[in-house]
């Protein structure tokens, strides 16, 4: 692959930026609200969600630069623990990893284009996106690194506008305080701070996204440490913006359990009117999440169809090799997800399930600093290890609250990933039945 045909630094951190800011940013903040109604503690909230991903980022850094190949935790945790991991971590990144997250970027697009033109099918709007992005992602490099760009770029300025606009339009704001106040500190250390941790973190998820394209990169083990901090560490800068925003827009007895927070925040600033170009805005800020989650996921399955022969036809790519059969792979479970699933049905179990694997991958730096201490690392952690420990002392302490507080969802996390464990057994006996 020719340099000319790889994908830019600038791409890369599009795919970031995309991945992270999506659903999760513009729905959460309602769910957050109804346990937690202190503007410091929520803006806290997102800027603890923000170190963690950082600190997960950094991490990932290093694991990329030394692990240099396609494929995420899917190369990671095979490498690091057993193939077997990294199989049932591919298989949760072809689920819930990307086509459940790309269903519900579609989903919501729609949702939020049908509130404006009623006419329309939120259904029909969801997957006429996914198949559109699909066709783009399928064609050239060109097309598809040249989408993201500029969609990404939307979405970037238009957060910086609508920020910008609020705060001009809205006037002294609403009587909320973003100072440290009596009872926060019990807030901050609380099962509801850290359930909320949970919303937060599914909206941070993304920030692994260009570890999926390693092997499509410009010298990726001196690029992607440099991709990774830039990307995540400016969506967190713009997730706190953002919140401050609304929280300062609307009241928080209005926002509570609503899921279209944006179209709150946007009707008691601008009006009606307003709220409509609000939402025809936050659709086309949407098409840059689905189109990174369709860019970066099919990467998982192109580098297991290269590993497993049952599945060789995912590693197809087309004459400008993209891996075209992944891409139509993923998007038609996607759509899948669209026809036959609510919003809420896909999201209830996502953030356990993919912060698992997360936290599994970042404790692997740690075994794999003692198990091949001699790996060439072009880039070694900063202040080793604590980046890595704060990490998976955040990650950790909302997982076990997953399971406290949401026994349910927990569960069903778990039997994803036993089906997978599963699903990689009936593979290896596929394969020893070949040979």
């Amino acid at each position: 692959m020719t340099v000319e045909s790889r994908f830019s630094p600038a791409t890369a951190v599009a795919v970031v930026v995309a991945n992270m800011i999506g659903t999760g940013v513009f729905t959460s903040l309602g769910f957050q609200l109804l346990e937690i109604q202190s503007g410091f503690v929520i803006l806290m909230l997102w800027a603890v969600g923000g170190v963690a991903a950082l600190c997960g980022a950094l991490c990932y850094a290093e694991l990329g630069a030394a692990l240099p190949r396609s494929g995420g935790e899917y190369n990671f945790l095979g490498r690091i623990y057993h193939p077997g991991v990294g199989f049932v971590s591919g298989w949760i990144s072809a689920t819930i990893g990307f086509a459940a997250p790309t269903a519900l970027a579609a989903i919501t697009f729609g949702t939020y284009l049908s509130s404006v033109f009623t006419s329309l099918s939120p259904v029909s709007c969801a997957t006429a996106l996914v198949i559109g992005l699909t066709l783009v992602h399928m064609w050239t490099r060109r097309s598809s690194g040249g989408v993201q760009r500029w969609f990404t770029g939307l979405k970037v300025a238009f957060i910086a506008v609508f920020s910008l606009l609020v705060l001009l339009k809205a006037g002294d704001g609403q009587r909320v305080s973003f100072l440290p106040a009596s009872g926060d500190g019990a807030l901050l250390t609380s099962g509801a701070f850290a359930v909320a941790l949970i919303y937060v973190s599914y909206a941070y998820t993304g920030w692994n996204a260009v570890t999926y394209l390693s092997s499509e990169l410009r010298e990726p083990q001196r690029v992607l440490p440099l991709v990774l901090t830039v990307g995540t560490a400016a969506v967190a800068l713009a997730y706190v913006l953002l919140n401050f925003t609304f929280l300062y827009a609307a009241p928080i007895d209005a926002m509570a359990g609503e899921l279209e927070v944006g179209y709150v925040a946007a009707r008691h600033v601008f009006g009606e009117r307003g709220a409509a170009v609000m939402g025809v805005a936050l659709a086309l800020l949407l098409v840059s999440t689905a189109s990174a989650m369709i860019m970066a996921g099919p990467r998982v399955l192109q580098v297991i169809g290269e590993d497993f022969s049952a599945f060789r036809m995912l590693s197809r790519t087309n004459s400008h090799g993209l891996p075209s059969v992944a891409v139509a792979a993923q998007s038609a479970l996607a759509l899948a997800f669209i026809w036959t699933a609510s919003f809420e049905s896909i999201l209830v179990f996502a953030g356990f399930t993919l912060g698992l694997s997360t936290f599994l991958t970042v404790l692997g730096l740690f075994v794999l600093r003692i198990r091949r201490p001699g790996l060439p690392r072009p880039y070694r952690l900063t202040a080793y290890p604590l980046p890595a420990l704060v990490y998976l002392a955040i990650a950790g302490w909302t997982l076990a609250y997953i399971l406290l507080e949401r026994p349910q969802e927990s569960l069903m996390g778990l039997a994803l990933i036993g089906a997978g464990a599963a699903f990689y057994g009936l593979t290896r006996m596929f394969e020893r039945t070949r040979h």
